[in-house]
């Protein structure tokens, strides 16, 4: 292979590796947002049990009772379901936080920079441990 046809692939390799940062941490900000909003359902949900919250004030005494009415809040449909839906969001979150590392170390190598500019316009800093904050 000639040298220019290396540098094609390189600059081919860079733009895909770039479109999946992009896309996974695109993703990575609906999950995230999801989660919260699911994570606050359960709060509310847990809020608004009026045992829940009789057992809560009581938990210094006696936790066990603040135990057993969680239990029971957490077995009604609407919390099994929204428990559910954190946990697979929990698990994607995951996933996307190990595929968005492996692209940032593939895009560092290929690239040289340590700098990227995401989807949205703002330059983000590849710091050490390949995860992107906002660039200063």
């Amino acid at each position: 292979m000639t040298t220019e046809s290396n540098q094609t692939n390189q600059a081919v390799n860079l733009l895909s590796v770039e479109s999946l940062i992009n896309s996974t941490m695109s993703r990575f900000e609906i999950l995230d947002k999801e989660y919260k909003e699911q994570k606050s359902m359960i709060d509310a949900l847990l809020e608004n049990d009026l045992e829940y919250q009789e057992a809560a004030i009581e938990a210094k005494k006696q936790a066990k009772l603040k135990t057993i009415a969680k239990q029971k809040v957490m077995t009604k449909p609407e919390a099994t379901h929204i428990v559910e839906k954190l946990q697979d969001t929990q698990s994607q979150i995951k996933e996307l936080k190990t595929a968005l590392s492996d692209y940032l170390a593939q895009y560092v190598t290929l690239s040289g920079s340590n700098q990227i500019e995401g989807a949205d316009g703002v330059l983000r800093q590849i710091i050490y441990t390949a995860k992107l904050v906002k660039s200063k």
